[in-house]
């Protein structure tokens, strides 16, 4: 064949015009992908034998049907360095619009800088197309570019159409605004337009509510990683409760909350000699053991078994997968010893705040503190007696918690005796204050035949706070306007007064609720078992009032450099209703002094009874009856 001379534009073109290459996202890496020396601890060329289980998670994003990729992970596993392999196969392979969105403006610069430009100048065909001269935040490559964006900057996130969408650490953006909606649903829109398009979610979990968690809850298929046993060859999944260490204690573990954290954990039975040893030196013996054959696994037998493992499908929600989710936890690291992990779980278990680092940044799950743990189940073991509508015995008082919502009001009635001893004897939904009204105003008895009505109802007014206003005005015997504070209280309610003068409720009180606190004590009190100053509900009660009044944990919140316990929902949808009428009818008790019920009773049995008169004497009934004798 003869030979022609190749123009250089005509070369470029050709060049332009060349398919690309036919390779995973794994195998890309592993040929092309240079881990910098000032970021990586393990600088050179990328080895998947390193991180086994980031193979599978690359290379679902060369899986056409799939178009959302959830990635919840651990600290210290490349969770990162997925992403960035990700990046580098679309720049090389597919030239298109992407865009990475980052918690902050700040934090984006500083991985543009430190991490994206290295990788870029590091790998030889990313650094042939890459722009030296792109701005911080846009990276330009000669057939494509590259948006870094912070999740507090709504205008940037939604600023273009992209094909291509990255999110990181997605459980430290904000949430949706009065104005906005929040900042990944933004950012997705921007894919919509585009076929074939690819996103990926990546974020250590904080809660259940947290943004990656909801995430995994909604995917059409969950992946967990399953190593074979060194010793009886079954596949396992490595846990937490399965990790085991020498010591005298036997309550090493306490269940905070992590899914993995059991009781179960007890201590083994260690040698006379290791009693004297401190928990790092007990952290040091740490092994593995088997579920399936009892057999202990090392750290280096891990290591060999990781490279051996696979990612199986543990939940399936469609046969139409669209949404893939993977999940692992830290002992699967390489770069992690299960001594490290034994130790730091030994220093952080007596500290709420290192307990939730610990929960979220190395088992990968979210954070629920059991301390005030409520459940379903433990309310339905509250149960009476007493069939609805009844009232015990011991009631010296009852009070009604209305809360109100856009198309109906959630209503309680709540009975209380001595040492804020209490039981539900009623509940409902209802469709108009009139049913309200007809319910309070009942009279209910207790099985003696004593009757007794409500004697205070809140009514929630931060809904319909018009309306509510003036069904108080109509009823105010026996209701009044309440609403939450927005901030924590030195006392549990205050007292205020409605001061809008255009309402009939004008001049009315108008109770502010710490709800937070009423939320303590009625959890405190639903773990005492029935009797004095327990938390009780009637006979036969339904499951959906208890969901709905355990809907709620309390978790450690950060606010900037603060952190606070705060009562949030255990999932994103469910309904707490009942729990704030709940709330209201603890504080409606409060402000009749139901803490004082019981020096009531105290100064009843103290009282001497009244002594009988002495039967007057002969000569007194013989002057009454003679009084005119003088």
């Amino acid at each position: 064949m003869r030979k022609y001379t190749c123009k250089e534009y005509i070369k470029g073109a050709l060049e332009y015009l060349k398919p690309p290459e036919s390779m995973t996202v794994s195998e890309w890496a592993e040929k092309y992908r240079i881990l910098d020396s000032k970021t990586s601890a393990e600088p050179g060329p990328w080895s998947n034998e390193r991180t086994p289980y980031l193979k599978g998670i690359m290379d679902e994003f060369t899986n056409y049907e799939t178009e959302e990729i959830i990635f919840v992970k651990p600290t210290q596993v490349g969770g990162t360095e997925a992403l960035l392999n990700m990046l580098g196969y679309v720049i090389q392979q597919d030239p298109s619009p992407t865009e990475i969105v980052y918690p902050t403006e700040t934090l984006a610069e500083s991985v543009s800088s430190k991490r994206l430009q290295p990788m870029m100048l590091a790998s030889e065909p990313l650094r042939k197309k890459y722009d030296q001269n792109s701005p911080m935040l846009e990276l330009n490559f000669s057939d494509m570019f590259v948006k870094l964006v912070g999740s507090n900057s709504p205008v940037g996130v939604a600023s273009f159409a992209m094909k291509y969408l990255f999110i990181d650490e997605i459980d430290k953006f904000p949430g949706a605004s009065k104005k906005e909606a929040d900042p990944i649903s933004l950012a997705e829109e921007r894919t919509k337009t585009f076929r074939g398009r690819k996103i990926f979610k990546t974020s250590t979990p904080t809660i259940r509510t947290g943004h990656i968690w909801r995430a995994k809850e909604n995917a059409d298929a969950e992946k967990h990683y399953f190593i074979p046993c060194p010793h009886c060859g079954e596949f396992i999944e490595l846990s937490f409760s399965n990790l085991k260490w020498p010591g005298k204690d036997k309550d090493l573990v306490e269940a905070y909350g992590a899914e993995n954290i059991r009781e179960q954990l007890e201590a083994l039975e260690a040698d006379q000699d290791s009693e004297g040893l401190s928990d790092a030196d007990r952290a040091e013996f740490a092994f593995y053991v088997c579920q399936e054959c009892g057999c202990i696994i090392t750290d280096q037998q891990k290591q060999q078994a990781v490279k051996r493992g696979h990612w199986e499908t543990v939940k399936s929600r469609t046969q139409f997968v669209k949404k893939v989710c993977f999940w692992i936890n830290t002992l699967y690291s390489p770069f992690v010893r299960f001594a490290e992990i034994a130790k730091k779980f030994m220093d952080a278990k007596d500290d709420p705040e290192q307990l939730q680092n610990f929960v979220n940044s190395w088992l990968a799950e979210p954070w629920e503190d059991t301390k005030l743990k409520t459940s379903a189940e433990l309310v339905l073991e509250r149960q009476t007696e007493l069939a609805a509508y009844v009232v015990p015995e011991w009631a010296k008082l009852l009070t009604g918690g209305v809360d109100v919502q856009e198309n109906s009001v959630y209503w309680t009635i709540r009975a209380w005796g001595d040492y804020i001893t209490s039981q539900n004897i009623a509940h409902g939904q209802a469709y108009g204050f009139a049913e309200v009204e007809a319910v309070m105003n009942m009279e209910y008895k207790t099985p003696s035949g004593v009757p007794m009505v409500v004697n205070l109802c809140l009514v929630d007014s931060g809904n319909d706070t018009d309306n509510v206003y003036d069904f108080c005005a109509l009823n105010a015997d026996w209701a009044l306007p309440c609403k939450g504070s927005s901030n924590p209280m030195q006392n549990h309610f205050k007292l205020s007064t409605v001061n809008k003068d255009s309402s009939k409720a004008y001049g009315m009180n108008l109770v502010i609720v710490d709800g937070g606190k009423y939320k303590d004590m009625i959890a405190g009190r639903l773990r005492k078992p029935n009797g004095r100053g327990s938390w009780m509900v009637y006979q036969g009660c339904d499951e959906e009032y208890a969901q709905q009044v355990t809907a709620e944990h309390k978790i450690n919140v950060k606010n900037g450099t603060k952190i606070r316990q705060e009562w949030v929902p255990k999932s994103s949808h469910s309904d707490n209703h009942y729990l704030d009428a709940e709330v209201y009818a603890l504080a409606a008790a409060d402000t009749l002094g139901v803490r004082m019920l019981h020096l009531t009773t105290i100064q009843e049995q103290n009282q001497e009874p009244p002594k009988k008169p002495e039967p007057p004497s002969a000569e007194e009934n013989w002057i009454r009856s003679n009084e005119e004798w003088v």
